[in-house]
């Protein structure tokens, strides 16, 4: 049995399959867990949509940026963008399925593992919540897009504020803080507060005084390594109790996989020919 995490795939089914294929993945006895942004951008966003969904409890995902504008854009919010390539989605005779399944998944993991494990999310935890903080800021966001609310939270959502972290915060304010910091953040301020601009390489952001949101001096601890996706542009970055996965595969990069057992990680270049 093995414990599987993969980075950013965007659509890239192929480049996905093959991976996993070379490591030998069986949905049988492992598990794979996905940073999240499954789809756009990629050939195939409808492919990698259906094998997530078709595997049931071997596969363990959190929402992405991407995911939720997917949500968004099937709810006549905001307009398909042909650069996303999601089309096929939302024309699938299975969409209702796969919307619905996608909907349902987590904003953060806390996987238990005989090392203490580790909180999975997509972009990272917030520099200013401690571990019961971000787990209960993330359950109160995945209650919303479960329920009948989920509509009315999709056409509120997009919003760079509030770029700070406070507890008596409430209606959107706070969710729109909740999700930019799980789904959208990297660089923070010194002091904590969000930047949702800049996207640079941290070298390239020295002078900007931005600091990734992992190395804020402040930063609450978690006591738990955090597994990460959605920042490209760190190419991946393995440090003590961090593990970020993103490393392009959907801008002619590559895909990476790690086993969290031994932590050994798997790459394989992008393989984003039509399908």
């Amino acid at each position: 049995m093995a414990t599987y995490l993969v980075g950013d795939i965007h659509g890239c089914e192929r480049t996905l399959d093959a991976l996993l294929t070379q490591v030998g993945f069986a949905p049988d006895k492992d598990t794979l867990y996905s940073v999240g942004d499954l789809v756009a951008r990629g050939p195939d966003s409808l492919g990698v949509l259906r094998y997530f969904y078709q595997l049931g409890d071997a596969a363990q995902v959190v929402l992405g940026n991407h995911d939720l504008h997917l949500l968004a854009v099937a709810h006549g919010i905001k307009p398909v963008k042909a650069k996303d390539n999601t089309q096929p989605i939302l024309d699938a005779p299975d969409r209702e399925h796969l919307l619905g399944w996608l909907s349902q998944q987590p904003l953060l993991m806390d996987v238990s593992a005989p090392d203490g494990g580790f909180l999975l999310t997509h972009a990272g935890v917030s520099p200013q919540w401690d571990k019961k903080t971000a787990i209960a800021c993330a359950r109160e966001v995945e209650a919303i897009l479960r329920s009948d609310d989920q509509r009315w939270l999709l056409e509120n959502m997009y919003a760079d504020s509030p770029d700070q972290w406070d507890p008596t915060l409430t209606g959107l304010d706070r969710y729109r803080y909740i999700i930019n910091s799980f789904t959208r953040m990297r660089f923070c301020f010194p002091d904590g507060r969000l930047d949702m601009q800049c996207k640079l390489p941290p070298n390239q952001a020295e002078d900007s005084g931005l600091l990734p949101w992992f190395e804020v001096p402040a930063r609450q601890p978690l006591d738990q390594s955090v597994v990460f996706g959605h920042w490209a542009a760190l190419n991946g970055t393995i440090q003590p109790k961090l593990y970020g996965l993103d490393t392009g595969c959907v801008w002619g990069g590559k895909l990476t996989l790690l086993r969290w057992e031994d932590k050994a990680c798997f790459t394989l270049a992008a393989d984003n020919s039509a399908t």
